[in-house]
């Protein structure tokens, strides 16, 4: 029988994957627990629906991920921070504090923990931090830190 997979299920198939098994595993096993459905007419072309509507997401997903990438290279994210004697700051800017000056200056919001610096911001100046998109693009933010 041939059955469309609603879930992984070890050594047999991944979710989404066709795939032919036998007939008393399907209807004892497998459709009761709802981790295949019968591969009918109808399940195939609901399938098929659902995989294009999925690459549609991925590809205007990718697509919002560029365009974040274009405008984050235009700008700069402008941070305030206290500081003490010789202009060394009291704790470190943050990945969270950089998105949300980013979502509150440009409009832009980035998860904070797809922001990564190499190492922490503890002084005054203009910084450059990488931004993890998705999809393998990634983008640059300049960081202005200001005293407050």
């Amino acid at each position: 029988m041939k059955v469309i997979f609603n879930a992984d299920v070890k050594g047999q198939g991944k979710k989404g994957e066709l795939k032919e098994v036998s007939d008393g595993y399907a209807r004892n096993y497998l459709l009761p627990r709802k981790l295949a459905s019968e591969a009918t007419a109808d399940n195939l072309n609901a399938f098929k629906l659902k995989e294009k509507a999925k690459a549609a997401q991925i590809a205007r997903e990718k697509a919002e991920a560029e365009a974040n990438a274009k405008k984050l290279s235009e700008i700069t994210v402008t941070v305030r921070a206290k500081a003490g004697g010789a202009g060394k700051l009291f704790g470190a800017v943050t990945s969270q504090e950089i998105s949300a000056a980013l979502k509150e200056q440009h409009g832009i919001e980035i998860e904070k923990n797809k922001i990564v610096q190499t190492e922490p911001i503890k002084t005054f100046g203009s910084f450059e931090v990488k931004a993890k998109l998705g999809y393998e693009i990634s983008g640059t933010i300049s960081v202005l830190v200001i005293e407050a």
